[in-house]
């Protein structure tokens, strides 16, 4: 039986302050053939990138530390979230745009970088999909303090640590980002500082 078509897509924008909130009303085609009207909510944000940057011989990842005010106002103590290194996609191009975000939040100038997977963050409301990387730094690629973009207000801390020091603070419960979580694991069952 055929089901999962949808049509009669009606949009209503609700907020276009940040990036964009439309209530999207439309008629879906239930399994068993039947159409039902259904109502939903769809945050646009633009899509995304995210690196896990690795030194495969100290066997040491970079991370990012800032204040996150979602998670404030939903019991995150205070606000900050250690994280991997990632951006809203510019001009459309994961890559270059992967590049950027690692100079402008951390320092490093890399030029190369693997595209590992891709994902839908949270497909129930959100649009974005998210690229993953994994890519090399030593020290000599680091030729800038980092920190974010000056005219983004992103106060960012640039943590290097050991990789067994990451994955423990993913057990722990210090590391509750998705992207980062998605990208230690990768890099765990991948086994990339063995």
């Amino acid at each position: 039986m055929k089901y999962g078509k949808v049509k009669n897509i009606r949009k209503e924008l609700l907020s276009d302050n940040w990036y964009s909130l439309q209530k999207v009303t439309f008629e879906y085609q239930r399994e068993d053939g039947q159409w039902e009207t259904q109502v939903r909510e769809a945050y646009d944000r633009g899509n995304g990138a995210a690196i896990l940057l690795c030194n495969f011989d100290k066997k040491t990842v970079i991370l990012t530390r800032q204040f996150r005010m979602p998670t404030y106002l939903n019991g995150n103590d205070d606000g900050m979230m250690v994280e991997v290194c990632a951006g809203i996609l510019e001009k459309g191009n994961a890559e270059e745009t992967i590049i950027m975000e690692v100079e402008e939040e951390t320092g490093y100038t890399i030029n190369k970088v693997e595209k590992v997977f891709e994902s839908y963050m949270s497909p129930g409301s959100v649009t974005e999909i998210l690229h993953f990387f994994v890519g090399h730094y030593d020290a000599s690629m680091k030729l800038a303090e980092g920190g974010g973009a000056q005219d983004e207000t992103e106060n960012i801390e640039v943590l290097e640590m050991p990789f067994e020091q990451a994955e423990q603070m993913m057990q722990d419960g210090a590391i509750r980002d998705a992207k980062t979580i998605m990208l230690l694991q990768y890099a765990q069952i991948h086994k990339l500082f063995s």
